[in-house]
């Protein structure tokens, strides 16, 4: 990266023009660069706003105070600080392949990032226990599912991933064996997160096989369990009289999409998570040999994740709708707004 010939050429542009080791500058066609300008501006921007909303409905409308949506919150949150405290800076980094905001602020950056996509792992992980007991064990999910458990779920959602994330850099356990690659690219204006062979398994299992394994595996068990009750409750005979088997129906209906809906989420995380820490194991056994343009496209795409949640939740959620647009119209500010239907009378 930093060889005599490279110094020497005229046309090579760097990160730092006045400092000896500056790193070489990305010079991007002008209509490229400012492509990604505006589609990664915007993604921050949608990403901000649409968990702005999630946060804002959930906080504000009291009928929407539930143990799940305390954690869809919560999950809210964490796509909410990313598009502010590390999205912006890593748009920058992607673009201009440069870093303008010192060392310690790299290793913040990357302690952020880390512990913002496990928290987010952890939250989706958490959720899927209480879709299984609402599922699943339906008469004792009150008993279950206590403010208590949801408060255990969400200092674990937090406090691991923080503790990982910052532990882990700061303690440059992820470099060790590494230390000759990091130092043949070490200049001034780089900030990359080099991950050993050890810690690139350990890192991407932590952060996200393990836990999406757990959670892929609780979601087919729901969905056996549900099909087998929407039969239960079609078939039994003591099921037939005063609207019971109705009233089972529109419960059993109810959860069935609220589970479906949080699936989708799930879904759409492994998908959009799954290429980045594949190649985050992959990337040490192959000498670091990632092209740099390849490793941001997939760290976008997990980035895209929090952009998306709140679009799923607008397509599946009707009271999420109902919440956009009283937030929209300015009813939200009506002393009696907190208390709102939300739910279709159907539903």
């Amino acid at each position: 990266m930093n060889s005599p010939d490279l110094w020497d050429s005229p046309e090579v542009q760097f990160c730092f023009a006045l400092v000896n080791n500056s790193c070489p500058r990305n010079e991007r066609p002008a209509p490229i660069a400012g492509a990604m300008y505006v589609v990664m501006i915007s993604a921050i921007v949608m990403t901000m706003l649409g968990n702005m909303v999630v946060i804002i409905s959930i906080a504000h409308f009291k009928q929407l105070h539930s143990p799940t949506n305390f954690l869809i919150l919560s999950m809210a949150t964490t796509d909410f600080l990313l598009s502010c405290v590390v999205m912006p800076f890593s748009m920058i980094r992607s673009i201009e392949s440069c870093w303008y905001f010192g060392d310690l602020f790299c290793k913040v950056h990357s302690c952020c990032d880390i512990m913002l996509c496990t928290t987010s792992i952890f939250h989706l992980c958490f959720i899927s226990v209480d879709r299984y007991y609402a599922v699943c064990d339906p008469l004792h999910y009150v008993t279950k599912i206590t403010m208590p458990v949801i408060e255990a779920f969400l200092l674990t959602s937090w406090f691991i991933p923080i503790f990982f994330a910052f532990g882990l850099v700061f303690s440059e356990l992820n470099i060790i064996g590494a230390e000759d690659f990091v130092a043949s690219i070490d200049c001034t204006g780089l900030c990359v997160l080099i991950f050993n062979k050890l810690w690139g398994v350990l890192a991407s299992c932590i952060a996200f096989f393990f836990p999406g394994t757990v959670m892929v595996g609780i979601y087919i068990h729901i969905f056996t369990v549900a099909r087998k009750h929407a039969k239960q409750i079609g078939t039994h005979p003591k099921m037939k009289q005063d609207g019971l088997k109705s009233k089972m129906k529109a419960t059993s209906k109810t959860e069935s999409k609220a589970t479906k809906t949080l699936s989708i989420v799930m879904g759409v995380f492994v998908l959009c998570w799954l290429p980045f820490f594949v190649l985050t194991i992959i990337d040490p056994f192959i000498n670091f040999t990632t092209p740099e343009d390849l490793y941001n496209v997939f760290l976008w795409l997990g980035y895209f994740n929090s952009t998306f949640n709140p679009i799923i939740y607008g397509m599946f959620y009707p009271w999420f709708r109902k919440a956009l647009r009283v937030i929209i119209t300015g009813m939200i500010f009506r002393p009696d707004s907190s208390t709102l239907n939300l739910f279709p009378a159907h539903s």
